[in-house]
């Protein structure tokens, strides 16, 4: 699956998020070792901190299913459902994603102008906590 597949997915997600709130819609494609991908998307709630982020939305789609070899995720957000501006994920996110990602876990991101940009999970988080085992 190339870059430019998974963003085309993680564009169709945006489209199935729930944000009647912020109406800042995300969506995501998670790339598995296999290949598989699932997608996922933010999903509000009144109760803003039951708000469920896109990137753990897909990556509990995937777990759930039992895949646990993950390569790549796509994320894109904006106001209306668009892809407006990089959509980094949010600390929350990026700790649910070193817990079964390595530090080079590939992260891409596309702008509305269809600019990309790309990150491993070791740039987004440095020093992640671990339990130390």
């Amino acid at each position: 699956m190339t870059n430019e597949g998974l963003l085309s997915l993680a564009k169709e997600a945006i489209e199935n998020a729930y944000c009647p709130y912020s109406r800042f819609g995300v969506g995501a494609a998670l790339l598995c070792g296999d290949g598989e991908v699932f997608t996922g998307c933010n999903i509000e709630n009144a109760s803003f901190s039951l708000t469920l982020c896109a990137e753990r939305t897909a990556f509990a789609k995937a777990l759930s299913s039992g895949k646990r070899d993950f390569k790549a995720i796509a994320i894109v957000g904006g106001k209306d459902k668009r892809a407006e501006k990089f959509c980094y994920p949010c600390g929350a996110c990026r700790q649910v994603m070193s817990e079964f990602c390595s530090e080079d876990f590939e992260l891409i991101f596309e702008d509305e102008n269809g600019r990309t940009d790309t990150a491993t999970l070791g740039q987004l988080l440095p020093k992640s906590f671990d339990f130390g085992e």
